[in-house]
């Protein structure tokens, strides 16, 4: 057998030698290219992040994003008054403050009036003209645009569908016993309450019980059977009334428009397709949570005496819905050109609603299910 010379010895060790560095190298390099960089977002909510529905479902948002993808990009919820106050997250994310927040349109109609549109209008649309407006009449569009100049970018982040009138510690026989009640009413329900004498006020949902509790309120509307019997309300206010004033309430789930824009496109497109999903799972669990309360409440099961606003009170808030509107209209420029599109959409989608849906829903015998 041939013996390896000193030579071949001395390349061969250092052919090992510089493969070894080389495989380190290469594992190194590996190790780096495949490092997950992860991106986390900051978002705050208006109401606490334990509120069924509305809180909860900003938390299952934040798993969702973590889910689609795959741990790049994370977001971490904050419920009201945990880094921001719970009607401060507006101010703090067109800043930068935070990343984004789950909150609602007309709460903001102190920084621009047309943003109370793009909630909900009293005797205005419902839930299913409201999505079509959003989404094919040009609703969508209005609502980036203005709130652009705030460094804003909105997304839909949920509906309440229609809102009860709310519950009152007296109850109301005529029109004459709105007057000077103290309401916890915002957005534009809250003005046209104003027009018939109440006295509308805007506090944040963690602290409506105990005004109504202690009679610094005499009134307060919040959203349905599915939340309002969960904040208690029916053991300081037993009259409990259906209402106008929010026909369909859209949530949004908002973003810093500088930072989401830096994000990468499939970033974007997963928070995109995250919060259609929080959107459509919000407004099918209120649906579903608001028959089933109701349900209860029939039942006798809270002592509460359900009924509707009197004619006269309903007559005047028809009349003065149209007369605030208009006003607005004469002085705000961004609030005329939502309205008028509205005013334009409206008329063809109602003949459709008035068609089949009204005709459907009138026919229908509530006492029968048919198989």
């Amino acid at each position: 057998m041939l013996k390896p010379k000193k030579g071949d010895l001395m390349d061969r060790r250092k052919f090992l030698k510089a493969a070894g560095v080389t495989a380190v190298a290469s594992t190194a390099f590996t190790t780096n290219l495949y490092a997950k960089r992860i991106t986390r977002l900051k978002v705050c909510l208006s109401w606490p992040k334990t509120l069924p529905i509305m809180g909860e479902g900003a938390l299952w948002f934040a798993e969702r994003v973590k889910e689609l993808s795959g741990g790049s990009l994370q977001v971490k919820i904050f419920g009201a008054n945990e880094l921001v106050p719970a009607l401060g997250v507006f101010d703090a994310c067109s800043k930068g403050l935070i990343d984004g927040f789950h909150s609602g349109p007309y709460y903001w109609k102190g920084k621009n009036i047309a943003f109370a549109l793009f909630s909900s209008v009293p005797f205005g649309m419902n839930a299913d003209e409201l999505e079509a407006w959003f989404d094919f009449g040009g609703g969508m569009d209005l609502w980036r645009e203005l709130y652009a100049k705030y460094n804003l970018m909105p997304f839909k982040g949920g509906n309440t569908g229609n809102q009860m009138g709310g519950w009152f510690r007296k109850p109301i026989k005529s029109l004459a016993d709105m007057k000077g009640l103290k309401m916890r009413i915002p957005g534009l329900g809250g003005e046209v309450m104003a027009k018939l004498g109440v006295k509308p006020v805007n506090i944040p949902g963690g602290e409506i019980y105990t005004a109504l509790e202690r009679g610094v309120i005499d009134a307060t509307e919040w959203v349905g059977p599915s939340l309002d019997i969960i904040m208690g309300f029916y053991k300081v206010a037993k009259y409990y009334y259906t209402g106008w004033h929010e026909p369909a309430s859209l949530l949004e789930m908002t973003f810093n428009k500088k930072k989401y824009e830096k994000l990468p496109k499939e970033h974007q497109a997963i928070l995109e397709a995250a919060t259609k999903e929080m959107h459509a799972r919000i407004f099918s669990e209120f649906q579903y949570q608001n028959a089933v309360k109701l349900q209860e409440i029939l039942k006798g099961e809270y002592g509460v005496k359900l009924g509707n606003f009197p004619d006269d009170v309903n007559e005047a808030a028809k009349k003065a819905a149209k007369n605030l509107y208009e006003e607005y209209a004469n002085k705000s420029k961004d609030f005329a050109k939502v309205y008028e599109n509205i005013k334009s959409y409206m008329p063809v989608m109602r003949k459709w609603t008035d068609t089949l849906p009204k005709w459907y829903l009138d026919m229908r015998d509530s006492g029968t299910i048919v198989v």
